[in-house]
């Protein structure tokens, strides 16, 4: 019995090949029809897995929210949907460039927002990620 909707499945010996690694994930859970969990999104195309934006955190950003954008409609979601979103930096310098980015993709959403400061992401070449939750009202 399916409890709940899974988008975009994969499994990370195939996303990490350099890892020795084997789990079954997915992009987005949408659970009770109306609950949408997002996975973490980097500057990286999900159809071609290409990372975009190297050395550049509002580059990544901004691919993480178009990433944010399209899973959502995906999920049967928008943007304005989002209730909470996290966003990782592994350097507080890039705070500014990446929250501009994210503040033009949610401007008048509202969403609670937690960033937070990490020693490094899955890959050296991430600098941000960002990762939602959105209800869609009944």
């Amino acid at each position: 019995m399916v409890v709940h909707k899974r988008i975009r499945q994969f499994n990370t010996k195939v996303t990490y090949p350099e890892q020795n690694l084997d789990n079954d994930l997915c992009q987005v859970v949408v659970a009770r029809g109306s609950l949408i969990f997002l996975r973490g999104q980097i500057g990286q195309d999900l159809d071609t897995s290409e990372n975009v934006g190297i050395g550049d955190a509002g580059a990544q950003a901004e691919q993480a929210m178009a990433n944010i954008a399209m899973l959502l409609k995906e999920a049967g979601g928008e943007l304005e949907h989002i209730t909470k979103i996290t966003i990782y930096l592994i350097d507080p310098r890039y705070r500014e460039a990446v929250y501009r980015v994210v503040g033009k993709w949610l401007k008048g959403v509202y969403p609670v927002s937690t960033g937070i400061i990490v020693s490094a992401l899955a890959r050296p070449e991430w600098l941000v990620e960002i990762d939602a939750t959105a209800v869609i009202p009944d």
